[in-house]
């Protein structure tokens, strides 16, 4: 499992090309699928956010994260993403389950696998929805 701590502000540089994109900034989370659908990035200077397919990665390693070529850039604005650090967890019966701290995944699948919250690690696969106001998740 890899923690999002750890790859954020790493930078994202071409396999092939080794042109830097970007920074990490946030992960876009596919609720239905319980996988990560795209890595956001703070753009090289002067350009827009962009983002990323999960499926253009190629590795995450400790000093950068590898994609596979200037291609895999979604060169359509990024829909207004929700960083999950920081949004308060609501069960689906209303109950408060406190703040994602950070979220851990397979770095190889882009599963999440937890939500790591003051109050204990809350299982990827109890995602039920994700807006502005919370992260909600099955009561378990």
């Amino acid at each position: 499992m890899t923690l999002f701590s750890q790859i954020r502000g790493l930078p994202v540089v071409t396999l092939g090309e080794a042109n830097e994109l970007g920074v990490v900034k946030s992960l876009m989370i596919d609720v239905a699928s319980g996988l990560i659908g795209q890595v956001r990035l703070s753009p090289a200077r002067g350009r827009k956010d962009i983002a990323i397919d999960w499926s253009a990665l190629h590795v995450i390693g400790p000093d950068a994260v590898l994609v596979r070529s200037d291609t895999a850039l979604d060169t359509t604005p990024p829909p207004a993403p929700v960083d999950v650090v920081g949004v308060r967890v609501l069960t689906e019966d209303g109950d408060e389950r406190g703040t994602v701290r950070d979220i851990a995944f397979d770095p190889v699948t882009g599963r999440v696998e937890n939500m790591c919250t003051a109050l204990g690690d809350i299982p990827g696969d109890r995602l039920i929805g994700l807006g502005d106001y919370a992260l909600v998740v099955r009561t378990g």
